[in-house]
């Protein structure tokens, strides 16, 4: 086991205090990737030759400092990869780790019976169309041939959705920093990520609050992207709810972009993609993800006009924020 998913049990309105957490994770090992607003993935392989520990020692040593310096306690998962150290912080409680051996056997038996949601990546409609087919259980899409599966979700899909099944996990741990309670940015050491959170006072039922707080993280993404000429491949949208639970759903952009409103439109698809129907979300996160040069970046003309003077009144924008300050021009919506 040499990666861990930590989960600070933070007070809804402390996510300020992630930067310094993961300062904690940093002392252990370098590779640190943040997940807002609360959590982090830690790859402790050269921590364990280092301190001369086990990963779950570690996780213990982790969560007494945390405790003793930031009166913040965390539930972890442990694993021999990104993808089983998740799933097995779904079953930590506060105080404990949830650990799943390096052991084939073992993987296999803590898979088998979890349902196909359980996998993260696999949205609402993947899971239809596999239980349809009644591959319902982690355990039958394993055993399931790769060639129906992917006749079923996709060649790519199905190849994937096998191998984690199987406990196959070829993940990475990315590493990134956390510099501002609601932005982060690193451009060294790891994929480029920008990210833009929202955390609600509390806990939040209004999908139009939901889709708020979207337009506003998608509208800061997109001016901190164009202010370092930077564009982004991917957009992920992570959501938090009231349980502590979450869900994390990515997309990949037609082209790269800057654009505050093609952010926007891809976000609002992916939180309704997502079906919530009154959930109690705590918090909202957007992360632009695979940034690279604006300037190498090309762009589809659409001889739209709409589209058009939507980038010309974005650019007026940009200039007037940068002269009068980040709340100087907003969307409507975002100023009521």
């Amino acid at each position: 086991m040499t990666i861990l998913c930590v989960r600070f049990q933070l007070p809804p309105t402390h996510e300020a205090a992630l930067p310094g957490l993961l300062g904690l994770l940093q002392e252990f090992t370098p590779v640190v990737e943040a997940l807002p607003p609360d959590g982090a993935l830690a790859d402790l392989r050269g921590a364990e030759r280092y301190f001369g520990r086990s990963a779950v020692e570690l996780a213990a040593v982790i969560r007494v400092r945390a405790l003793a310096l930031h009166g913040v306690d965390c539930a972890i998962g442990a694993g021999p990869g990104p993808l089983l150290a998740r799933m097995a912080l779904r079953e930590a409680r506060p105080g404990t780790t949830r650990a799943v051996p390096e052991d084939p056997d073992v993987i296999r038996e803590f898979l088998a019976d979890r349902p196909v949601t359980a996998l993260p990546g696999v949205g609402t409609a993947t899971a239809r169309t596999l239980c349809d087919y009644g591959l319902d259980t982690l355990g039958r899409v394993a055993a399931a041939p790769l060639s129906t599966l992917q006749r079923l979700v996709g060649a790519k899909t199905g190849r994937e959705l096998h191998e984690k099944a199987n406990g196959i996990d070829r993940g990475r741990v990315v590493p990134n920093a956390v510099s501002h309670p609601h932005s982060r940015l690193r451009s060294s050491g790891g994929t480029p990520v920008l990210a833009a959170e929202r955390p609600f006072d509390l806990d939040e039922l209004d999908p139009d609050r939901h889709r708020r707080a979207l337009l506003s993280a998608a509208e800061e993404l997109g001016a901190r992207l164009r202010t370092l000429e930077k564009v982004c491949r991917t957009l992920t949208l992570t959501v938090r709810y009231a349980d502590r639970s979450s869900t994390t759903r990515s997309r990949t952009l037609q082209e790269p972009t800057a654009h505050s409103a093609a952010l926007t439109r891809t976000a609002y698809a992916m939180y309704e993609a997502l079906g919530l129907q009154r959930a109690r979300v705590r918090a909202l996160a957007l992360r632009a993800e695979g940034l690279t040069p604006a300037d190498q970046a090309s762009h589809q003309l659409t001889f739209d006009p709409v589209d058009e003077k939507a980038r010309r009144i974005e650019e007026v924008a940009d200039r007037a924020r940068a002269k009068f300050g980040p709340r100087a021009v907003m969307p409507g919506r975002l100023a009521a």
